[in-house]
């Protein structure tokens, strides 16, 4: 017998309470012999010796547990000395006390080894094994967890031996069956592991299948494998048989099958068997809907068993039209050549089925044969492209309003700024045109959201460090999150460029924090993350496929209530929001996807209930050479022009618009002539007397658009500098207007002074015309 004897390996730990005690004698003895009151002295010298002979009486105590237990592992080791199978004797800590001759014969186990050591040499995995068996023990008093091996088995039991330690007993045993002399069946049975691995089979497993495979899948010719039901199994010499497949666990991820083969069926019906083989799904059906009988390939595709009689409205129901009036309808003839599409009740994924009838009579008896044809990835597609419809449909929608708003929006807040010019602050009526211009410029951040879910806005892409935009936007990010939620920045320190509209990268951040602040009403932590990442081939996710190169990611992270799956497609939609009425519009993440679209980039969503969600996002790196820009002396901003300096051909289609701008430029000193049309700017035009200084055009109207008006203009007049104003985003104009030189962009809505401003730069500086200017 080996065992560990050191003085108290099971003892309580109660150093610390014995360090204590001393130290409270110790002091209570020294303040008594320096206490300058008799009665004191009495009392410390009497605490003193309390506290030394509770020290004593701990001490006492302590040794004799120990003694008691050192007693009680001995008798123990004693006990399994000649046991066949390894014993030993832990503290709760694993550390081995006593191994008997077994297990220093078969494991070389010695005293004050760890058992993880011991046992990891035959189990991989040893410390989950062990934690599992001595957790169970210390809870039940006993606990044992059979291991399977690629050779053999291992059953591993562990008995509480007192409060301290566990005996541990380790059993290896053989389990090749050989036949019995009765001659009784022996089913195949095979161990596999992960993923599938076969890691041992015995001899009928190997009989059956011709020698060693090295995968289930090998083996079971229609995977994946389904406990309980009945599988083809590919054989030696048989070709491929039915057998019933019955799988176990068996701990550290490993499973035991046993394959169970089908009774032979007495089959008198050759067209039962044409049925049966074809390679094709079929049901035959009575008229009311119960099955009759399916073949083997629509068994697997219904993932139903062989038992028939059930009704067919129990394994799929219909996209539209009742189920029992289709099939009554086919029964007496009607519609057997149209298909239906049906969905199948299958929890674990969502499978849809073409399926179309015929109708036959069987021993009097009228059937319907059901053909079926997975029709998922069809339906799948198809719901892509009505989902792609649609959005495309809201998008040119959302860009003809914000078209029209904008106009509105142009005249509301440029007659708002001709009345400003006649009011000063201390006129009552001052801050109601004030509170008019402000909610005007609400109202057209209103429509730039609907442009930039459109993908139709007007961006102004240069080249970013992402670092400096994040750094620059921390401060405005923790006063949008309030107190309860913590901002956290983590930053690749070595990030490349990419190329994106500022402005607009920023409401991309702003909008994901908010939505990550708002998931998170009692608080908690949003994280963002810069990465670079460069793709070697193309990364599909979900149904976007990101081409190959460099990236910048940009990960959004919150610890909110998360969104459930079935939401997760419809929150890119417009006005789709997951928050109670009034507290969303629905625009945000719409707004964030037409952005980053538009930028080139791409943004996912992945979300887990009751745990948060992450939004990443990717942008292309910028690979565009870096230019400098040489410095140039602030050129001197041009001044308003006096009262018949210029000569502006103001054309507009929308009146208002038309009215506004006419006043404003009059205002500015600049001399107007107003044409509601194309055709009527040309007719104007037509006078050869007639000295015009800039053309200032709307580009979208009806009958020729501004560009093609201008270019006509342009053949008698090739001087002229234009002024283009849209609605629209620049997009529209640049792919209408590019070709025209000296000209320049305005986007509405615009205040007064932009629109006096561009048209003082397009009449004295022609030669940077063609750069276009955004409204402040």
């Amino acid at each position: 017998m080996t065992y560990f004897d050191r003085s108290a390996p099971f003892a309580p730990r109660l150093y610390t309470a014995r360090s204590v005690l001393i130290a409270f004698a110790l002091v209570s003895a020294g303040l008594a012999a320096v206490a300058p009151h008799d009665a004191l002295k009495t009392g410390l010298a009497a605490a003193a010796i309390a506290f030394f002979g509770v020290f004593l009486g701990i001490t006492a105590h302590q040794l004799l547990r120990a003694r008691n237990q050192r007693k009680s592992i001995n008798n123990l080791s004693l006990l399994v000395e000649h046991d066949v199978a390894a014993c030993l004797v832990t503290d709760l800590d694993d550390v081995v006390v006593s191994a008997n001759r077994a297990a220093v014969k078969s494991l070389s186990a010695s005293v004050g080894q760890s058992l993880r050591r011991i046992i990891s040499g035959h189990v991989a995995g040893a410390d989950g094994v062990i934690h599992r068996v001595q957790s169970a023990a210390l809870k039940d008093g006993i606990a044992s967890e059979k291991v399977v091996l690629p050779n053999r088995h291992l059953r591993i039991s562990a008995h509480q031996a007192g409060p301290a330690a566990v005996m541990w007993r380790l059993e290896f045993f053989e389990t090749r069956e050989t036949p019995s002399s009765s001659g009784a069946a022996q089913f195949p049975a095979l161990t596999i592991g992960r993923g599938g691995t076969v890691l041992w089979m015995n001899d009928a497993a190997r009989s059956l299948v011709g020698g060693r495979i090295r995968t289930i899948d090998e083996l079971v010719a229609d995977s994946p494998l389904r406990p309980g039901e009945v599988h083809q199994v590919r054989t030696d010499g048989h070709g491929i048989k039915d057998y019933t497949i019955n799988v176990h666990e068996a701990g550290l991820g490993r499973e035991e099958v046993v394959l169970t083969p089908q009774p032979d069926q007495d089959v008198t019906d050759h067209n039962d068997t044409g049925f049966e083989a074809l390679p094709v799904p079929l049901l035959k059906v009575t008229p009311k809907g119960k099955i009759a009988k399916a073949n083997r390939c629509a068994r697997d595709l219904l993932n139903a068993n062989r038992d028939e009689g059930q009704n067919i409205s129990d394994l799929m129901e219909g996209l539209g039209r009742s189920i029992p009036d289709w099939l009554g309808d086919a029964a007496t003839g009607k519609g057997l050549g149209r298909s239906e599409f049906l969905r199948l009740t299958r929890p674990e994924k969502e499978v849809f089925v073409q399926v179309t009838l015929t109708r036959v009579v069987e021993a009097g008896e009228v059937l319907l044969v059901a053909v079926l044809n997975d029709a998922t990835e069809l339906k799948s597609l198809e719901a892509q492209f009505v989902q792609s419809q649609k959005m495309q449909a809201i998008g040119q929608l959302a860009g003809g309003v914000a078209h029209d708003f904008n106009n509105l929006l142009t005249a509301i807040s440029g007659h708002c700024d001709l009345l400003l010019l006649r009011h000063d602050q201390g006129d009552p009526d001052y801050s109601d045109l004030i509170q008019i211009h402000q909610n005007a410029n609400r109202a057209a951040g209103l429509v730039g959201q609907l442009l930039a879910f459109s993908r139709k806005q007007t961006l102004r892409p240069e080249r970013l460090d992402l670092r400096d935009i994040l750094a620059d936007l921390t401060h405005l990010l923790n006063r949008l999150v309030g107190e309860k939620v913590r901002l956290d920045l983590s930053q690749n320190p070595v990030l490349p460029d990419i190329r994106a509209d500022k402005r607009q990268l920023e409401q991309v951040i702003m909008n994901l924090v908010v939505n990550g602040r708002d998931a998170m009403p009692n608080g908690g932590t949003i994280r963002i993350e810069t990465n670079a990442r460069d793709l070697e081939k193309p990364m599909q996710h979900g149904r976007a496929k990101v081409p190959a190169g460099p990236y910048v990611v940009v990960r959004v992270t919150d610890e909110g209530i998360g969104i459930p799956q079935d939401k997760l497609e419809k929150i890119f939609e417009p006005f789709y929001t997951t928050k109670r009425t009034g507290e969303g519009t629905g625009l945000g993440l719409s707004t964030v996807y037409g952005i980053v679209k538009q930028t080139g980039g791409f943004i996912f969503v992945d979300s887990t209930l009751g745990q948060g969600s992450v939004f990443t996002l990717m942008f292309p790196v910028c690979d565009d050479p870096i230019t400098i820009v040489p410095t140039f002396a602030a050129p001197i901003p041009p001044q308003p022009t006096r009262s018949g300096d210029g000569v502006v051909l103001l054309v507009e289609d929308e009146a208002p618009v038309r009215a506004f701008a006419s006043r404003a430029l009059a205002h500015r000193g600049f001399t107007v002539i107003e044409a509601n049309s194309a055709e009527d700017a040309l007719h104007l035009l037509k006078d050869p007397d007639l000295k015009v200084d800039v053309f200032v055009t709307d580009v979208v109207m009806p009958g020729l658009d501004g560009p093609s008006w201008v270019r006509k203009a342009r053949a008698d007049r090739p001087d002229v500098p234009v002024v283009f104003m849209s609605g629209y985003a620049e997009d529209v104009f640049k792919s209408q207007g590019a070709l025209i030189e000296a000209s320049t962009f305005l986007a509405k809505p615009f205040s007064l002074t932009d629109l006096t401003t561009i048209v003082n730069q397009q009449l004295h500086t022609p030669s940077q015309a063609s750069k276009a200017t955004r409204p402040s």
